[in-house]
């Protein structure tokens, strides 16, 4: 069984940064990409990022592309997001999530994914 474990969530200044890790264990990992979502109190969930796993191929949300990087280390199973310049308005639930597929196009819609971690708080203050 798949599991997704997210990490690395915090409290921070605007203007800092957060690295946030998710990795995933279990057998057959097989074909698949992961991404970043983000949900605020009384927003919906919002795609943040997305990376292939087999192949460079990255897909960013405009709100947060040029300050939020995503990255895998393939050994590990674990994908990343590296977030810079950080604003009260990033403050949200952090959710990885993956989905298992042979289709190049990373979907930015929730109900695409087949699994998601469990969630890590982002808190940043003025």
């Amino acid at each position: 069984q798949v599991q997704l474990v997210e990490s690395g969530g915090g409290l921070v200044q605007a203007g800092g940064s957060l690295t946030l890790s998710c990795a995933a264990s279990g057998s057959s990992l097989g074909t698949y990409y992961m991404s970043w979502f983000r949900q605020a109190p009384g927003k919906e969930r919002e795609f943040l990022a997305g990376i292939r796993w087999s192949v460079v191929n990255t897909n960013y949300a405009d709100s947060v592309k040029g300050r939020f990087t995503i990255s895998r280390d393939n050994a590990k199973n674990t994908v990343y997001l590296q977030m810079n310049s950080l604003k009260p308005e990033d403050t949200a639930v952090y959710y990885c999530a993956a989905k298992w597929t042979t289709s190049p196009a990373i979907s930015r819609l929730v109900n695409a994914y087949d699994l998601w971690g469990q969630g890590t708080q982002v808190t940043v203050s003025s």
